[in-house]
């Protein structure tokens, strides 16, 4: 045989032309993949949305996005069984898992993140996605330390002249115990950092400051940690919140929590035992004060201290008589107030947050009259210890959302409880006295042997 040799250089020509574009190509693949990802915020179409969390918060928010018309599917990480009944897909990946959840967010060309929980923000999820090229919203480790610092938050709060109470933060118990001795009672103690809504005792007793602030900073409780020992504020307590991307924040209706375990306000402290949005007997002055007082602050002094935030600003305040106070902030969307507000958008949520991700003006709007409420029902015992695997209603259906939280289901595909906080029904009306006889008159209905709830949530906005 006769090998043409200008065929031959010709073909070695080709050949290593390939061997070079080939390996970049693979290598570029991926950045290229994402590029694409990040190009579809700027279009219109939004595909695909993933929400990490299991609660139901992350339930109301998923089921708000799927909402949308531009929506065609919402993954919930590592999301819980009730969630499904609505449409929302859930995946078995841990919110710990953040190399996964990225493999997850690349492969299925997710269109962004929505980050739920507080530890997930505080472990540097939102960073992590970002370093992948991932469109996430959320704060990043840094600016979540507004939550998982109280000390952070108080310095911040300190530094840019935002109201809250006297306070003073200490590593060692003897010097906490002298200066707790000193003010008295009632006195509130907080472990610095994140303790899962058990990290803060309104103590009524200097023996009961003294009892919490040995178990922080001798017992260790909560882990190697700090206590702020604030002064006791009196007044009404209310939540408001804002969406924030760097200098922009958008302002959502004004919520209230209702954090003890059973009614009127007695027992011990818990996630929340239901809700109510707006708060009608809360002046607008209020607010608006609350407003350049607290939030515009805080946002334009975390752009100073080289923390931009972007994500859910909660502010969760106090009335006093000196005007709106900061008790806390939260890098996150509170539970169950969630579940009380979501329902009250108008706008497309997913719209909004795409626009908000872009640097666009979202148009948010909410309903402008009546009343949303919630109320939780939770597992016997909670938030002590509590039997799960305990059978749970069906769904609701009309006028009345269920929303799940600490749900799963059993071989037969029955829900049944796995956790504190099992379920809440929301629903709206005119007043808060007619949401309650409908919410009410439901729950009485139900089957909750082995769950209970509070009666009497909302009453304070019937006063």
């Amino acid at each position: 045989m006769v090998v043409n040799p200008i065929k031959t250089e010709r073909f070695k020509r080709v050949f290593g032309f390939l061997s070079g574009i080939l390996p970049y190509i693979a290598h570029n693949h991926d950045r290229m993949k994402q590029n694409n990802v990040k190009e579809s915020i700027k279009r219109k179409t939004i595909l695909k949305l993933l929400v990490i969390g299991s609660g139901g918060r992350e339930h109301a928010i998923a089921k708000k996005l799927l909402d949308s018309p531009e929506v065609t599917a919402v993954y919930a990480a590592p999301g819980n069984a009730g969630m499904v009944l609505d449409g929302i897909k859930t995946i078995a990946i841990n919110i710990d898992q953040h190399a996964e959840l990225i493999d997850f967010a690349k492969s299925n060309y997710i269109t962004f993140t929505f980050v739920g929980p507080d530890d997930a923000l505080a472990a540097g999820i939102v960073d992590d996605f970002e370093t992948a090229g991932l469109s996430v919203f959320g704060p990043t480790k840094r600016a979540a330390e507004l939550e998982w610092s109280k000390d952070f938050a108080k310095q911040i709060m300190n530094q840019y002249g935002v109201p809250t109470a006297d306070h003073k933060t200490f590593s060692d118990f003897s010097q906490a115990a002298a200066y707790i001795e000193s003010k008295g009672a009632p006195i509130v103690i907080k472990a610095d950092g994140l303790a899962l809504g058990k990290g803060v005792v309104v103590a009524e007793t200097v023996a009961q400051a003294l009892d919490f602030t040995r178990d922080v900073l001798e017992n260790n409780k909560f882990g190697k940690s700090r206590v702020i020992v604030e002064e006791f504020l009196d007044g009404e307590e209310f939540s408001l919140f804002a969406f924030v991307k760097n200098d922009k924040f958008y302002m959502m209706p004004t919520a209230q929590d209702h954090k003890r375990a059973y009614d009127q306000d007695k027992g011990p402290n818990t996630g929340g035992m239901g809700a109510y949005s707006p708060v009608p007997h809360l002046p607008q002055s209020v607010v608006d004060t609350a407003v350049e007082t607290i939030i515009k602050p805080v946002v334009n002094g975390m752009i100073t201290e080289g923390r931009p935030y972007t994500g859910i600003l909660y502010a969760g305040l106090i009335l006093t008589a000196e005007g709106p106070k900061v008790i806390e902030f939260n890098a996150r969307f509170g539970d169950p107030e969630t579940q009380v507000i979501l329902p009250r958008l108008t706008s497309d949520f997913a719209i909004n947050l795409r626009d908000l991700l872009a640097d666009k003006i979202p148009e948010f709007t909410w309903l402008n009259g009546g009343v949303t409420l919630g109320v939780v029902v939770a597992s016997e015992g909670y938030p002590g210890d509590y039997t799960k695997g305990v059978k749970i209603p069906e769904k609701t259906t009309g006028d009345i959302t269920t929303y799940y939280a600490g749900v799963t289901a059993d071989a037969t595909g029955q829900l049944v409880t796995n956790g504190g906080r099992v379920y809440l029904l929301e629903t709206s009306a005119n007043k808060v006295s007619d949401a309650q006889a409908i919410l009410y008159k439901q729950l009485k209905a139900q089957d909750t042997t082995g769950l209970f709830y509070r009666n009497d949530i909302g009453d304070k906005a019937n006063v």
